[in-house]
């Protein structure tokens, strides 16, 4: 994989807090942070895939067997029987 340089901006107190998480976790900073940034991509992109997956279930829909009718009642369903009047 090729790789790029990049130029980064961090407060100071940030940065000297990645050094030690860096160091704790047998990690050079630039590898912490190239993790840290993978991560986040793949998230995000996991995001991305799921919302377009339930959006076409959602247009789509689902078969449940009626072919779009329903046989059933209102009232049939709760229970109650129509008065007469």
């Amino acid at each position: 994989m090729e790789k790029q340089n990049v130029t980064l901006s961090l407060p100071k107190a940030l940065l000297k807090k990645a050094k030690i998480l860096a160091v704790s976790s047998n990690k050079s900073l630039s590898k912490l942070l190239s993790e840290s940034i993978e991560e986040k991509v793949q998230l995000a992109n996991g995001y991305k895939k799921a919302k377009e997956r339930q959006l076409k279930i959602l247009k789509n829909g689902f078969d449940l067997g009626t072919k779009g009718r329903i046989k059933i009642t209102k009232e049939e369903i709760h229970g109650r029987r129509k008065s007469i009047s």
